[in-house]
């Protein structure tokens, strides 16, 4: 859960801040009734908790798989948002260079300056010829 906010945090404060927006249009005194209040708060806030829960669910379902895969032998693809230059994302696989390890949640080897988020990374599998 920790990992989630530090890596989507962007996204949550973009959800608070539409649910300040919601609720300062709500109880601005041109709104009539304060029906903006009562119907569009809990309805903002009801749409923003639906995407934060399902991007969190997704987001975990595809860490599973991908650290199952890679623990299991296989290769996994990762963005690499340091390397802009040369490739884009980086092909992490343990029957090739086994000086990667997954600690809590991210893939570290001593070849490379930082780590990788097993949040950015997808299942790879390699083209068949």
């Amino acid at each position: 859960m920790n990992n989630f906010i530090q890596l989507e945090g962007g996204y949550l404060l973009i959800g608070l801040f539409a649910l300040g927006v919601a609720i300062f249009v709500g109880t601005r005194p041109f709104i009539s009734n304060g029906n903006a209040w009562k119907k569009t708060v809990p309805i903002t806030l009801g749409v923003i908790l639906i995407f934060v829960f399902g991007h969190y669910i997704m987001t975990t379902n595809r860490m599973a798989k991908v650290q199952k895969r890679f623990n299991n032998g296989g290769a996994v693809i990762c963005e690499s948002k340091a390397l802009r230059k040369v490739s884009q994302s980086i092909i992490i696989d343990k029957s090739k260079n086994n000086t990667w390890v997954l600690q809590n949640d991210m893939f570290v080897s001593p070849e490379y300056v930082r780590g990788f988020y097993s949040a950015r990374c997808l299942e790879y599998y390699y083209p068949k010829h």
